[in-house]
Parts: C-alpha cells; sequence; structure tokens
C-alpha cells in the first residue's frame, strides 16, 4: 500500500513541475492583458451640469424672421450639487469596515444637507420676491428656487410639515402659501415664514389646482375627483359654493360642467380660467361662478388637446395651456385662437417636455413650466404686445432702410451738366475792346 502511494507521488512529480513551467509563462502575459485594459478603459467623463450642444438662450418661438415673443432662459432640477467633491471623493468604506462602525461623514445621510433633485414636480406659484415654489409629488416636498442665484431651499415631509401627496400651489399677496393635498384631502396653509397656519378639509376630496383671485378674496380649489372647481374665503376659509355638477363619474360635457378637471387661473377682471382635462377644453366663467364661453377640442395638431393641465394667464390676458399627452405649451387669446406653441415632439432638450403638466407667469414675464418625466422645471421669457409691437416697428423701419439703400445703389448715375466755354476767334483777327481789327 505503502509503495502504492509513494508510486502515485512520484508519478505526479513530473505534471506539477510541467504545470508551474506553463503558470510562469502565463503570468507576463496575463499582467501586459491586465495592463492594456486598463490603459483601454473608457476615461469618464467628470460630473457636472448638463451640458448642449448648441446654444439654448439662442431658443425663440416663433422663429425667425417672425417676431419673436417666447425666449428660452434656463432650467432647474433641483437643490445645487457640489461636482467639484466628485473627483477628489474618497473610495467608501469596504463592508467590513461598515460592519465594523467605519462609515465616513461623507456617506452618511444628512437630509440637511442633502442635494435633493426633482422627481415628479407638478405645481407652481411665485411669492412677491420672486421665489418660484415647486410641489414635487414623488419627492414630498416643495422646492424654493431663487431663479436670480439658482439657490433653493426645501419644505420638507417629515420637518417642516406632512405631505401625502402634493399638487398644486398658490400664493397670495401676503405671501401665504397653499398646498394642495390629494392623499390628505385638504389644502395647508402656510405663512410667509413658512410654517403651518391652517388647512381646509371641507368639502373636498381630490384638490389639485389652486388659484387666488386677490381682488375678491376667493380661493378656487379644483377638485379632480368630484369634477367640480370649489370656491372658499381667502380669509375666513369658509365654503362659498361649487362651479360644476358632481357626482357623474366624468361623464359630463355640457358647458359648465367638468370631466376630472385639473388646472385653474384667475385673470386681473376676475374671470375664472378651467382646464376640462378629459373633454379637452378650456373653460370660462366670471367671478361669481357663471360660465362665460369654452375654447378647445381634442386633436394633436396646434390648436387642439389632449390632456390639457397647467393653465395661467400673462399679462396681455393671452391663455398659456400646459398640454400633458401632445408636451405641447400653447398661447391663445380671449376667443381660442392660437398664437404660438412651443414644443416640437417629446423629449429632455431645452423647449422640449416630457409630461409636461404646469405653468405659471410672474411680475416680470417670465413663463416656469414643470414636467415630471425628466423632473425639471424650464423658464422662458414672454414677449409683451407692447415690447413686440415696438420691436416689428423697428424692423419695418429696418427693412425701409435697406430697402432705399439697395434702390439707391441700383440707380443710373446722373449725367453732368455741360460747361460753357468762351468761343474762339476763327481768324487771327485779335478781338479789342468788342471790335475787330488786324494786329498792329
Amino acid at each position: 500500500m505503502f509503495r502504492l502511494l509513494f508510486n502515485s507521488t512520484r508519478d505526479h512529480t513530473p505534471h506539477a513541475l510541467l504545470l508551474l513551467f506553463l503558470l510562469s509563462l502565463a503570468l507576463p502575459f496575463h499582467a501586459h492583458a491586465l495592463k492594456k485594459k486598463k490603459a483601454d478603459a473608457p476615461v469618464v467623463a467628470p460630473a457636472g451640469p448638463r451640458k448642449f450642444g448648441f446654444d439654448p438662450t439662442k431658443l425663440v418661438w416663433p422663429s425667425p424672421p417672425n417676431i419673436a415673443r417666447v425666449r428660452w432662459v434656463d432650467y432647474f432640477a433641483g437643490t445645487k450639487v457640489d461636482y467639484s467633491t466628485a473627483a477628489t471623493a474618497k473610495p467608501k468604506a469596504t463592508w467590513m469596515d461598515r460592519l465594523a462602525g467605519g462609515q465616513s461623514q461623507t456617506e452618511k445621510f444628512n437630509p440637511k444637507t442633502f442635494p435633493f433633485q426633482m422627481i415628479g414636480p407638478y405645481g407652481i406659484a411665485i411669492d412677491s420676491k420672486g421665489l418660484v415654489y415647486v410641489a414635487d409629488q414623488r419627492v414630498g416636498a416643495i422646492f424654493i428656487f431663487n431663479p436670480e442665484t439658482r439657490d433653493a431651499q426645501l419644505i420638507r415631509n417629515g420637518f417642516e410639515a406632512h405631505f401625502g401627496w402634493v399638487n398644486g400651489l398658490a400664493i397670495d399677496d401676503d405671501d401665504r402659501l397653499f398646498v394642495s393635498d390629494g392623499k390628505m384631502r385638504r389644502v395647508m396653509i402656510f405663512n410667509a415664514k413658512h410654517e403651518v397656519e391652517s388647512q381646509i378639509t371641507e368639502g373636498l376630496s381630490d384638490p389639485v389646482g389652486l388659484a387666488i383671485d386677490t381682488t375678491n378674496r376667493f380661493l378656487y380649489v379644483v377638485d379632480t375627483q368630484q369634477d367640480q372647481v370649489i370656491v372658499y374665503d381667502a380669509d375666513s376659509l369658509k365654503l362659498l359654493r361649487r362651479i360644476g355638477t358632481g357626482g357623474k363619474n366624468h361623464f359630463l360635457t355640457t358647458p359648465g360642467d367638468f370631466g376630472a378637471p385639473q388646472g385653474v387661473a384667475v385673470d386681473p377682471d376676475g374671470n375664472v380660467y378651467v382646464t376640462d382635462t378629459l373633454n379637452n377644453r378650456v373653460e370660462i366663467f366670471d367671478a361669481d361662478g357663471n360660465f362665460i364661453s369654452l375654447f378647445g377640442k381634442h386633436g394633436d395638431g396646434p390648436g387642439c388637446f389632449a390632456r390639457p393641465k397647467g393653465i395661467a394667464v400673462d399679462s396681455d390676458g393671452h391663455i398659456w395651456v400646459a398640454d400633458e399627452m401632445e408636451d405641447r405649451l400653447q398661447v391663445f387669446d380671449r376667443d381660442g385662437h392660437l398664437l404660438t406653441y412651443i414644443g416640437t415632439g417629446h423629449g429632455e432638450l431645452p423647449g422640449q417636455f416630457k409630461a409636461l403638466v404646469g405653468v405659471a407667469i410672474d411680475k416680470k414675464n417670465r413663463v416656469y413650466t414643470t414636467e415630471q418625466f425628466p423632473g425639471r422645471m424650464q423658464m422662458f421669457t414672454y414677449i409683451t404686445d407692447a415690447e413686440a409691437a415696438a420691436e416689428k416697428g423697428k424692423h419695418a423701419a429696418d427693412l425701409q432702410k435697406a430697402a432705399d439703400r439697395r434702390q439707391k445703389a441700383a440707380a443710373p448715375p446722373k449725367e453732368k451738366p455741360a460747361v460753357d466755354s468762351p468761343q474762339q476767334p476763327t481768324d487771327k483777327s485779335v478781338q479789342k475792346d468788342g471790335v475787330a481789327g488786324k494786329p498792329q
């Protein structure tokens, strides 16, 4: 038995030596392959804000040679991110270090300094200082942006407030913030310091869009589930009346009724504009809730709607409507005539949209839009009728000057008038004192 074991061991010795020899030959090639693989690895671009292959600030609507009425300005995606730490960040601790409690401070979650980004922005409102408030349904917070400095702060669920599913926003002339919460079936009211002051629950089922008539002191709340716009006193918060017939499960199409309405806006005269989402139209009411008119129809072309949601009125009384399915922001006059539109197909480039839901306009004619899939807010500038008229007059004057120059350049040169020269005598006589005579 021992002999057999000895012979077996002796027989395997040459095989072991051969295996070692082959490994010694393979190791240099393996090291070379690893070095080459490391050298051929793609270079990872440093982290930073998104860049575009063109200058988006040149985007205008409508396109030249028409007089521009809307210009693209900027976009916002969340609170600021310090990209400089991405390249110098230390490697994360191993699982053994984590198990031993060795997690570094940079890896620990701090909700006060964490750079939250928008995921599902919806309603928009602007306060007296020009700060822009955006309700994010999925983050469960309200982002507050300074469009001048791009700084941002948050009203967070579980910290400054308790939210279920935030939808719409509105701000009155005292900078009180009204927030509709569909899950909690209420409208929360914050004071100017962002502290919870009160709430409205009476008569609400699914509050979404909000608007405030600061002149008549009305708060308009769109209740999508009830197919109604509910009107409250903006100061006492008492329910005053309802617009539309409820309890019909979104089937009503008669003027003055709604099918799952979403957005609401008020003009300086107190007129109320409501996006009747399932009926693909906009309905207009007076300050007393009386039906005035409507415009819009279902379709995928300009001037038509396919699930309109956000709505706003600019300083010239034009009506801006955000269409979620067509990803198109359209501008109409009071009679429903299309003036211009923004958005050509679905996309994430500047001036394009993905699930466009919100629109708001501030006192400086800056237009803000929210879209859900990219999780961003875009900012545009609206060129008023007066500014457009002045630009049109200047453009016409420049064209006239150019035409005058072309006409002048094309005109044939004028002939110079002939100059009369004194007549010379034909003979050799000399004229002297007007008498002809022979030379002396």
